[in-house]
């Protein structure tokens, strides 16, 4: 069973900075693209960064503030947030398209809060 599981979110003050985690585990044969997606309190989930190839995506509201990386030998995709600001505040979650031994599909993990306030 392949599942996506993250972690580092938490309370951080305006300006500060935290990283996210998010580990694949299961039987994987290959991961393709990733990302990281969040959901605020009434507002529809979106696309927060992607990596796919080593090209990475940001919407326009984090460039220069988030960077997303990843390590294929641990199968480990990162957020590094910085400059953190209250509108950031959100549910994060990581998707990314696995090969496993039986099919190739999306997974979702389960979310970690972020929350951004003095």
């Amino acid at each position: 069973q392949v599942r996506l599981v993250e972690s580092g979110g938490g309370l951080v003050q305006p300006g500060g900075s935290l990283r996210l985690s998010c580990a694949a585990s299961g039987i994987i044969f290959s991961i393709d693209r990733m990302g990281w997606y969040r959901q605020a309190p009434g507002k529809q989930r979106e696309s927060v960064a992607t990596i796919n190839n080593g090209n990475t995506n940001y919407a326009d509201s984090v460039k220069g503030r988030f960077t997303i990386s990843r390590d294929n030998a641990k199968n480990t995709m990162y957020l590094q947030m910085n400059r953190l600001k209250p509108e950031d505040t959100a549910v994060y979650y990581c998707k990314a398209l696995i090969r496993d031994y039986q099919t190739t599909g999306d997974y979702w993990g389960q979310g970690t809060q972020v929350t951004v306030s003095s």
